[in-house]
């Protein structure tokens, strides 16, 4: 009890010392306080220097040496006066975290002591190690140079005593070693091609940023059964274990009142992101017991991604104070819902204007209804390679599970959407279009925001989703980075949007006018991509039928999946887009094949030794105990007593022996094929093997022990059950 005190009190005065850090009370008044963003710089930076950078993140111009060293200058005064020492560049490798190396301010001085310094070289590139990073065989260990590079776009932050400089990292030939390198190239390809739309509707439109808001979901389970359980500390799910009685049956967890030891730690976390700059919006208890979710407001992409990534960072961290480990794999426990991050995307104006949000005038929402169709086209021409973004080793146990989108892309617009796109395929002629035809069809346009709210639910099952002013793309995995999902959609959505208007332009030529030059484009897409939208139960098998008769693909095999980022039409898009060079598009495969090989090769490793060392050492203690209590009723009992007691104790020991030895097979013909997998030196046909030779042992394995579980004696069992795991506050 004194323990418990004692940590109740460390973790109040730990949430109050955060408290006695914020200046006021109010979110709004500390919000960001530990970034040094355009209010800042204003204070810091000498005007001219000020303005400098603020075009350069709103244009994205070059910025001078003279210009960074002043921004080196203000960058480290308003540091310091922080309290900070060191600084760092803080980049994403294709490990799905952050990286980052620490230097202090300090360089000796004429007399041979320090003196604090920061330059504008320091702040524009740095030179870490390059050489264990993953690269897809682009550059070999031996070659340790990488660059880091300022990304001027994304503010400066303060973590503790260091200042983080967001920043991308390639290699010394120029090849991308991250995720934020190519993110930038999508975002600035989808700007010039949706401005180029635009301007069809609105001449005063020149920048079109992407937006994102995530929704991250997350388990959080106490520190020491945390610590009891192998499997989650290595492998970040339970690889054994068998349903608890009750779990998620009566939906009471789901939105429920958080409890108090979870509601300190998101007090906590939330207070971290706020002077962080990240706009935590929403928290709530999610379906599964100690299942949570958290949520920002919605910012621009690149921001959005970094925020996202270093949330995950600040759960993490305060979680450790709380006595809590959070859990940001898919699918940590079976047989209960996993997690995903709902990516919920939409495209935005430099004239204030929601690119996919209806307008209130029929010139308006014909922009709307331009930019909705190539979206909807974009993901119906590229549904393999935005499922390839998406589908990883631990997200492959969540999708298609009946609580995720399935691994088939479709999209849901609602039925008034729907019904609008079929209208105008039915409407819209190859001849000249009448202008009570034209007029009609912009009546009705002009109808979609009185009645929109009411018919666009958000259908859950489906994988990619219109929600009133957005696109919610739900496939998107807990763990994995938002980078990858929003790199391939900026890029297929791009693409599309350059073509189309090569299309209309090409009408435009013929004399067509251009409006009804849009509405034939516009009909030929919604033809064109009509078996993508769907309405209906994404998890039914009525679904995967029709869409196999569509012809939409249904690839749960992630070796199979990561191969479409190959495709002529993937390297359209990502090549000739310029977002990868091929070799930096093949070492990006690369990396993501190794990544799935390494992932499922540890949970057969640690599978194996829980096996082996843990689990069979006490079903054959048990089973020890079992054969002594039949020898013990021998020797008590006459025989017609004792084969009367003895016959079930008989049973179970036969059972136990049976599923000991089934174990002991299973671990050793899996290692066994996993021999022969590491053996090959083709990255491609490593990951095939041990997905179809390795991979399903996990699963025949865990039967026999789960079902050991239910037999052996509860306080011999060596790891804490799922009954112990999930309902621990």
């Amino acid at each position: 009890m004194a323990e418990l005190r004692f940590s109740a009190l460390r973790e109040l005065f730990s949430r109050e010392a955060i408290k006695a850090e914020i200046p006021g009370k109010k979110i709004s008044e500390y919000f960001g306080v530990n970034v040094f963003d355009l209010p800042k710089m204003e204070r810091y930076l000498p005007k001219e220097t000020y303005e400098a950078v603020k075009k350069a993140i709103d244009r994205g111009t070059q910025i001078s040496r003279e210009v960074a060293d002043k921004v080196a200058t203000g960058m480290k005064a308003w540091a310091i006066e922080k309290g900070v020492t060191h600084y760092t560049h803080w980049f994403h490798p294709l490990t799905d975290a952050t990286a980052e190396k620490h230097d202090a301010f300090v360089e000796r001085n004429d007399f041979g002591g320090l003196v604090e310094a920061f330059s504008g070289e320091l702040l524009v590139q740095q030179e870490p190690d390059a050489s264990s990073f993953p690269s897809g065989g682009i550059r070999n260990t031996f070659e340790a140079r990488g660059y880091t590079a300022w990304d001027v776009s994304s503010p400066a932050f303060i973590i503790g005593h260091t200042l983080c400089i967001p920043t991308v990292f390639v290699s010394y030939t120029g090849d991308a070693l991250d995720y934020k390198t190519p993110l930038l190239k999508t975002l600035n390809a989808l700007d010039k091609a949706a401005v180029e739309v635009c301007r069809y509707f609105d001449k005063d439109v020149d920048k079109v940023i992407a937006t994102l808001g995530w929704e991250q979901e997350y388990f959080l389970i106490d520190e020491a059964l945390y610590y009891a359980r192998p499997d989650l500390m290595l492998a970040d799910r339970t690889l054994m274990g068998h349903q608890s009685s009750k779990d998620q049956q009566l939906a009471d967890h789901y939105f429920g009142s958080i409890p108090d030891r979870v509601m300190a730690f998101m007090e906590e976390f939330e207070m971290e992101a706020y002077t962080l700059g990240i706009p935590v919006k929403t928290r709530h208890n999610e379906v599964a017991p100690n299942q949570f979710e958290c949520a920002p407001l919605f910012e621009e992409a690149n921001l959005s991604v970094d925020h996202n990534q270093l949330i995950m960072d600040v759960m993490k961290k305060v979680a450790r104070k709380h006595k809590f480990r959070v859990l940001l794999h898919e699918k940590p426990f079976a047989g209960i819902n996993g997690s995903g991050k709902h990516n919920n995307w939409s495209m935005a104006t430099n004239t204030g204007v929601n690119l996919l949000s209806p307008a209130n005038k029929p010139k308006g929402n014909l922009q709307f209804l331009t930019f909705l169709v190539n979206v909807i086209k974009a993901v119906n021409d590229n549904q393999d390679l935005l499922r390839a973004s998406v589908l990883t080793e631990s997200n492959s146990y969540r999708l298609g599970g009946n609580e995720a989108p399935p691994a088939i892309m479709s999209v849901f617009l609602g039925s008034y959407l729907s019904g609008m796109l079929d209208d105008i395929v039915e409407k819209v002629t190859g001849e000249k279009m009448t202008p009570a035809e034209k007029t009609e069809l912009k009546l009705g346009i002009g109808k979609i925001p009185e009645i929109l709210l009411d018919n666009t639910d958000r259908n859950r099952t489906s994988p990619f989703a219109f929600t009133g002013n957005r696109f919610e793309f739900r496939a998107v995995g807990s763990s994995s980075s938002c980078a990858p999902a929003m790199i391939v959609l900026n890029a297929v959505v791009a693409d599309t949007l350059r073509t189309f208007k090569k299309d209309v332009d090409s009408l435009i030529d013929k004399n067509i006018k251009k409006d009804e030059a849009i509405f034939q484009v516009l009909k030929k897409y919604i033809v064109e991509s009509g078996r993508i939208r769907f309405e209906g139960d994404g998890y039914s098998l009525k679904w995967e039928k029709e869409a196999l008769k569509r012809g939409l693909t249904n690839i749960q095999s992630v070796p199979e999946s990561l191969n479409h980022y190959l495709t002529d039409q993937s390297k359209k898009v990502l090549i000739s887009g310029g977002i990868f060079s091929e070799r930096e598009l093949e070492g990006r495969v690369g990396v993501e094949l190794e990544k799935y090989t390494k992932k499922v090769q540890i949970e057969a490793r640690v599978l194996g030794d829980l096996a082996i060392n843990h689990i069979i050492p006490t079903a054959i203690r048990y089973m020890t105990q079992l054969l002594d209590n039949v020898k013990s009723l021998g020797m008590v009992f006459g025989e017609i007593e004792y084969e009367r007691l003895a016959g079930a104790r008989k049973e179970m020991i036969m059972n136990i022996s049976d599923h000991i030895s089934s174990i002991k097979k299973l671990v050793q013909d899996m290692i066994e094929e996993r021999k022969k997998a590491n053996v090959v030196e083709d990255m491609n046909k490593k990951a095939f093997m041990y997905e179809k030779n390795v991979k399903p042992y996990l699963e025949e394995i865990r039967y026999h022990i789960d079902k050991l579980e239910l037999t052996v004696d509860n306080e011999i069992w060596p790891l804490p059950k799922y009954r112990e795991l999930l309902f621990t506050r």
